[in-house]
Parts: C-alpha cells; sequence; structure tokens
C-alpha cells in the first residue's frame, strides 16, 4: 500500500472494529479518506461506532452488505482475525483490491525504528523481555501489537527517538506488503492456525514476510534449532545473528555448558549469564532468553543490562504463572499454551508429578505429538472443550488411568471450576496442577485470558 496520506479522497473500507480498527479509521480519516467501517457484530455490541459516528466516519454493523465492497474502493484493512474466506475479503481479492492488516498501515507512519518478533510460540515473553532490556538501557521502547496496543495508534505517537517493539501473529504479517522490520525475530514454527491458513504452507509464508523486506543493513534473529527456521538462513539478506540451544555459532547467542553466550558481528565470544539464574523456569524460557539477548544486543543494550533484566524477570501472566501452593501442591496458569507444542514446553518445565488441565477449540489435529509426554511426565488428565475426547484418547493410549471429563457444566466458567476441583482431588503434596490446554479457547471462552483469569479465580476458591 501506500503511505495514508495518498488515499485522501479515496475509499477505504476498515472490516472489524476494535482497538486496531478504531485507531486505523481515525488515521485514514485524518488523512482525508473517505472511510467506512464494518462490523459483522450488532451495533449495540459495539460500542466504538458512536465515537467514529462523531467524526464523520462511516460505520456499517450487523453483518456484511453486498454494497460494502465495488469497485470504487481503493484498499482494504481488515483486523487480522477475520478470515480471507469471509465474504468482504472474498469479494475485494476478487476485484483486485488490496487487503492489509494495522502493521502494513502502522509501518507507512512509523518514525521509530521496528523490531519485530513472531513465532508459533514464545512470542509475548520474549516481546515482554525485549522491550524491559531496551527500557533498563535508556532506550525509550514502546512494545505493541499482537501484545495488547494498538500499533496504529503506538506509531502514531513514535519518534526517532524511540524503538518500536512489536509482537506480530501470523494472521497480522500475512496482511503486509512493504513492511519492514529493521530487527526481525523468528522465534519457531510448529503446525498452528491452520484452519486459518488452510494448511503449512501459507502458514510459513505468513511468518517469513517478516524478513522480506529487509536489507544487509537490518537484522534477522532465528532460531537454528527449528527446521523450518534454519531452512530460511540462505535466503535471508538481512545480517543474521542466529540463536542455538545446541551448538556453539560463529556469530550468534547459543547456551554452551548451560551459560548464555553471545558471539558479537566481530567474533567477540561474551558470557552473559549461567542459564540457571534466569527468573523465569522452563527449558523454552532459555531459548526466549537467547532470543532475547541476540535481539537487545542488536538493538545496542549492554550485555551487563540484558543479564540484569533476565534475572529480574518474572514470566507474564498466563504463561507459566505460578498461582498459589495449596497443601504441597502448586498450582500454575499456563492458558497460553494453545498449541501442542506449547504444552510440550510447559510440560518440560517441571520435574513434579503433573495433573494437567487440557482441552478446547478443535481445529482438527489428533494430538498424538502429547502421547510421549504423557506416558512419562504426566499423573492425571483432566479435559474440558471441544476436545477433551481427542485428548482423552491420547491419555488412554499412555495407559493413564486417572482421566476425567467436565461436559456437563452450565457455563464455561462452572466447567472450569470443576476441573479444577477435579484436578486438585487428584494431586498429592509434591505434585503440580497445571493448566496448558493445548487448544485456543474460543469453543468456551473469549480468550485465553479470560480462560487463565477463571482458572487463577477458581483456584482461589478451593
Amino acid at each position: 500500500m501506500m503511505h495514508p496520506m495518498h488515499y485522501r479522497d479515496k475509499q477505504v473500507v476498515v472490516l472489524g472494529l476494535a482497538k486496531s480498527g478504531v485507531a486505523v479509521a481515525k488515521l485514514f480519516h485524518e488523512q482525508g479518506a473517505a472511510v467506512t467501517v464494518n462490523d459483522k457484530k450488532e451495533r449495540d455490541a459495539c460500542p466504538e461506532a458512536a465515537e467514529l459516528e462523531a467524526l464523520g466516519i462511516s460505520v456499517v454493523c450487523g453483518g456484511h452488505p453486498l454494497t460494502l465492497i465495488h469497485e470504487g474502493v481503493s484498499l482494504v484493512v481488515k483486523n487480522p482475525g477475520i478470515p480471507y474466506t469471509a465474504e468482504p475479503v472474498a469479494r475485494a481479492t476478487a476485484l483486485g483490491i488490496e487487503i492489509v492488516t494495522e502493521v502494513e498501515v502502522a509501518y507507512h507512519i512509523c518514525e521509530a525504528p521496528i523490531i519485530g518478533i513472531t513465532g508459533s510460540n514464545g512470542k509475548t515473553t520474549t516481546t515482554t523481555l525485549i522491550g524491559n532490556m531496551l527500557e533498563a538501557a535508556g532506550l525509550a521502547p514502546i512494545v505493541a501489537g499482537n501484545i495488547g496496543r494498538s500499533l496504529c495508534d503506538a506509531a502514531a505517537e513514535a519518534t526517532s527517538d524511540n524503538r518500536m517493539v512489536v509482537e506480530l501473529s501470523s494472521f497480522q504479517l500475512k496482511g503486509t506488503s512493504a513492511f519492514r522490520p529493521h530487527i526481525a525475530c523468528l522465534l519457531n514454527v510448529y503446525q498452528t492456525h491452520l484452519d486459518y491458513h488452510g494448511g503449512m504452507e501459507d502458514y510459513i509464508d505468513s511468518k517469513i514476510k517478516l524478513f522480506a523486506n529487509q536489507t544487509a543493513e537490518d537484522v534477522a534473529v532465528v532460531n537454528a534449532d527449528n527446521d523450518v527456521c534454519r531452512r530460511l538462513i540462505p535466503d535471508l539478506k538481512a545480517r543474521l545473528l542466529p540463536i542455538s540451544m545446541s551448538e556453539e555459532l560463529e556469530c550468534g547467542v547459543y547456551l554452551q555448558e548451560n551459560t548464555i553466550v553471545c558471539r558479537t558481528f566481530e567474533g567477540e565470544k561474551v558470557p552473559v549469564l549461567p542459564a540457571g539464574e534466569l527468573g523465569i523456569p522452563g527449558r523454552h524460557n532459555v531459548q526466549n532468553a537467547l532470543a532475547a539477548t541476540a535481539v537487545a544486543y542488536a538493538a545496542g543494550v549492554p550485555f551487563e543490562t540484558i543479564a540484569k533484566v533476565l534475572r529480574a524477570f518474572r514470566g507474564v501472566e498466563h504463561r507459566l504463572e505460578f498461582v498459589a501452593g495449596r497443601d504441597g501442591v502448586t498450582y500454575i496458569n499456563g492458558s497460553k499454551a494453545t498449541n501442542p507444542a506449547a504444552t510440550i514446553m510447559d510440560i518440560e518445565a517441571f520435574a513434579q508429578p503433573i495433573v494437567l488441565i487440557a482441552g478446547g477449540l478443535d481445529r482438527g489435529m489428533d494430538y498424538m505429538e502429547l502421547l510421549p509426554y504423557f506416558e512419562n511426565r504426566i499423573k492425571a488428565v483432566v479435559t474440558i472443550g471441544e476436545t477433551r475426547e481427542k485428548i482423552n484418547r491420547v491419555a488412554a493410549l499412555a495407559g493413564l488411568q486417572a482421566v476425567k471429563s467436565v461436559d456437563n457444566a452450565n457455563t464455561p466458567a462452572d466447567a472450569l471450576n470443576e476441573a479444577v476441583r477435579i484436578a486438585s482431588g487428584l494431586a498429592e503434596s509434591g505434585d503440580v496442577v497445571l493448566l496448558s490446554p493445548a487448544c485456543a479457547s474460543w469453543d468456551m471462552f473469549a480468550s485465553y485470558e479470560e480462560r487463565g483469569r477463571i482458572f487463577k479465580q477458581s483456584v482461589h476458591n478451593l
């Protein structure tokens, strides 16, 4: 797309309200575009509509009228979660109208250097760590994107004195064309979101758009231990700064004798921190720390500042979050584990016997990758949601005797309350009760955050 200023007097359609839709609509309106915002929700479920209409922006709620998308529309900006099969998006595609997400729009107006972080797992923890490191170094970061704050809203206030630290999903990246982060970080790629992308090829293609416009002036941080990431390395145009948990690198950040080490662009070998001093548990968080260290180094953060932040950081809500200890049982909220790979990482973080609460939205997976972990690491399983029978089958194949389902609750909250009660009864002193669903939340809850909050409240109510 062009810079938003070039859409003056042109018709722009914004699909989806929420924070990002409102910010995009205001931006184009201020640039003189004729903006129409559309949301399939009914008007009484769109509290943002009145604010936009007061500015003179047209808002259409309650469905997608056929007249919405036509040949006179110059640009469609869609909410990342709206699939490309949705009627107005498919119509725009058929008419050859450019379709972008907020990320592309924000890139054109952002004066600050952009640091982009994506991956199937670990994005929020790594993004938060990077933000903390840059803040501690006085580099004035603004953290935004998929982590919560609207990117357009954040980009509008950014100056060249800031650093824009952006968590990016595959949904967001798919709708980009010119987007170019100065530092781009790909943590990992695992099978997930296939209901949206239709297959792994489109999912991977969307992820690697992060690097598409980088040049030798930019930096690419890539996980050399991940098969998909490693295959990308020969085609990257930016300066490469890989990370690895398993091998020493000529340039990059790696784990050696349980110490995080950085081999700089100049070839200097710098021990940063013993991994045992990290403030958050789990081998996957060591990998997140490697990535954050690499990005922060590339951004100019001193190594002593990086080490200080890694020691002090205690994690992010819903990601192996300690909830309570009761009668010798530890309760952990891992609601952000929305795919099996994330749940495996959560399981590997604990040496104690685990009573696992799992289940959620059915995206057509069989969850068989959980089998060896159920066989060797899990004491009991309590399942909820659409996938409960699939996960129960894996547990049965693993030979687990204590497998319980919650399927007759009045509300989703009641179901999770009951799951916590059952898990508590199955746990003994020294055990961990772990909510790590391996599934998205949308069959029962509005978000993984809501699911995690209800879990925590259920634990406190035991």
